[in-house]
């Protein structure tokens, strides 16, 4: 699922950002790309197009700087177990 979630990051990277080709292990905030609109575009685009929620204490630059680490960040949350109801 990693490659596939990687791809899909890019592709919403690339549509916002068509002249530039970006690698998955770039920083795309050191590279000037994210402003807080963009960083929240991101996040809603990650929780529609996976359907995760990213709580507050995931909400850390480290999690969005690269490609890489945002699919690291999905593959966490749709890793985790729902809480089951005792």
């Amino acid at each position: 699922m990693a490659e596939n979630v990687k791809e899909q990051i890019l592709g919403f990277l690339v549509s916002r950002f068509p002249d530039v080709r970006i690698q998955e292990t770039e920083d795309i905030f050191q590279l000037g790309f994210v402003n807080s609109l963009f960083a929240m575009e991101l996040v809603m685009f990650i929780e529609k197009t996976f359907g995760v929620t990213i709580p507050n204490e995931e909400l850390r630059l480290d999690n969005f700087r690269t490609v890489k680490s945002m699919a690291e960040l999905v593959d966490r949350r749709t890793a985790q177990p729902e809480t089951a109801e005792v």
